[in-house]
Parts: structure tokens; sequence; C-alpha cells
């Protein structure tokens, strides 16, 4: 009687492999918190490390006054409307819809549950550049680095205007310069952060006793988090590629036709190996900002969710 019953559980473990839904819920949440991260800190952080990723002789100190002089206040918010806006309220779908069925195949496949959260930031990271992130991050550089016009004293054409100018001389190639970096930078940032932030996770379980499964606090949670998005910023040289193809900076020197390998010779003879990794410290900043507010608000935002569309929150912050 007792072999029958043996043969029968593997297909008890099959069933454990679901497909995560995918709620409105979800999505609420996930564009919510990811729009004000970018409207408070998120995009000055994001201005200086694209502003500092650009100018790679500045210090941080020239950096703010750089942008300062660009527009005051106003300077560390540009690019946030609208493109800041349209990336943050549709990356997180995006992410959501893609990791949740790549996650799925992979753990049918035979990949562990660890293996299959990699695969599925990996490949949702990928469908965020070249769904919504490539044109969004490109007019954020390009309004950023129009530098001649601002120096000259010619205030620069409006934000649509310089989209309309771009599609009609490039087409949708130029409004997506620089999306195969984004690609990498997503793909790989997507998978260490998950990764580093699970193994970050592991060490605070075994030093607070906790390796049991219970709850972290929230402190312990954004530690976790923290560690994860700010030792991904390893990464940070394919970024500063991603910006000098986006700039609007005027050199001569510069390839005229870039790609990632010859941008990344480019900077690296004009700045070194240093040159590869200006703006870091801000891109830190900015994944530890990111983490706060995921994580800190992230349950106060699912309790009002919730009660607004009357379902259950399922997606982790």
């Amino acid at each position: 009687m007792s072999a029958p019953f043996a043969g029968a559980m593997p297909s008890k473990d099959d069933k454990k492999i679901e497909k995560k839904p995918i709620r409105f819920s979800n999505l609420l949440l996930g564009s919510g918190l990811n729009l004000f991260e970018v409207t408070t800190l998120g995009q000055p952080l994001e201005v200086i490390k694209t502003t500092m990723a650009a100018n790679r002789g500045d210090s941080f100190t020239a950096a703010l006054g750089r942008i300062w002089n660009r527009g005051g206040a106003f300077g560390y918010y540009q690019g946030l409307i609208p493109w800041a806006w349209i990336e943050a309220s549709t990356k997180g779908a995006v992410l959501l819809f893609v990791a949740s069925e790549a996650e799925y195949y992979a753990r049918v496949a035979g990949a562990s549950e660890f293996g299959a959260g990699i695969t599925g930031g990996v490949i949702g990271g990928v469908a965020q550049a070249y769904a919504t992130m490539g044109f969004c991050t490109c007019m954020k550089t390009v309004e950023i680095t129009q530098h001649k016009l601002v120096a000259s004293g010619v205030k620069p054409p409006s934000t649509f205007t310089t989209f309309m100018n771009i599609y009609r001389q490039e087409g949708i190639k130029g409004i997506n310069k620089g999306v195969n970096a984004v690609a990498i930078r997503q793909m790989t940032n997507w998978g260490s952060r998950f990764g580093l932030s699970r193994l970050a996770e592991q060490g605070i379980r075994r030093v607070t006793k906790k390796e049991n499964g219970e709850a972290l606090s929230a402190v312990e949670k954004i530690t976790a988090s923290a560690l994860g998005g700010g030792l991904s910023a390893w990464n940070q040289p394919i970024e500063v590629i991603r910006v000098e193809m986006q700039s609007k900076k005027e050199d001569p020197n510069r390839p005229k036709k870039m790609t990632v390998g010859n941008t990344a010779k480019y900077i690296y003879q004009n700045n070194g190996l240093k040159g590869l990794y200006r703006g870091v410290t801000p891109r830190i900043g900015l994944g530890v900002w990111q983490t706060v507010c995921m994580v800190a608000m992230g349950d106060m935002a699912k309790t009002y969710v919730e009660k607004l569309t009357g379902e259950k929150v399922t997606a982790k912050h």
C-alpha cells in the first residue's frame, strides 16, 4: 500500500508551481510607489548621476553647481514631466507581467525558486528597457545634457519639441538611442539585485536567529534591500556608457555611430577606468532611496490600495 502513495508524492510538488496572479491592485501599488519615489528624491539623484556621467571631469560639488546654474532648484527635476513619470508608472507593470511569466516557465523547466527569481528579473529587466525605459531614459538624458543652448543664453526647446525634432531627424532609432545599453543595465541590475538582496537577507536571518521563516522587521527589510541595491551598482560602467550614447554633448572625437563597445573605448581613452564609474555615489543613494520608498512606505500604501480596490495585494514590495 505504501508504494503507490510514495509514487504520488512528486505530483504534490508540481502543484506548488503556480503562475503568480497579475492583479490591478499590484500594478496600482507599484505605479504609486514608483511615482512617489521619482517625484521626491529620485529625480534629483537621477539628474546628479546623469550630469556626473556626462561630465566626467566634474566633481560632485561641480555637478551640483552645473545643475543649479541650468535652472535653480527646478534644474534637479529636469526630465521629470513627462518622461520620468511615464517610465515610473509603466516600468513596474512591464516587469511584473514579464517576470511573472518568465519565473513560472523557469520553474516548470526545473529551475530552483532562487534561479527562477533571477531569470524572471533578468528577462523582466530586458522587457522594461525595450518596452518603455529606452525612449524615456533617452529623452531625460537629452534634456539634462543640452548644455550648449543653456550656456549661450538660448532657451532650450520644450520637451515635446525636442522629442519631435529627434523623431523627424532620426526616427524611432533616435528616440531609442542607447536602448541596448539600457537593456544590459536592467538585465544585470535586476538579476544581481535579486541575488544580492537574497544573500543579504540570509545573512541578516542568521545574525538575528530568524532562519525558520520568521518575519523580518522594516529596518531588517530595508537593510537587506539597500545592500542589494547598493551593491548592484557594480554595473555603473554600462550606465555611464548609456548616458554617453544618449547625451547631446558635442565632441568631434566621439564615434559617429555609437555602439556599446566603441562608446566604452571612447570613455576609457579619455577618462580611464575612473571615468566609467562617474556618478556611482548618487546611484547608490538612488538605490537606497528606492528601497526606503518600497519597503518603509510599502505597508502603508498596501493597506490604502487594498481599501481602494477591494483586492488583496500579493506583490512583494
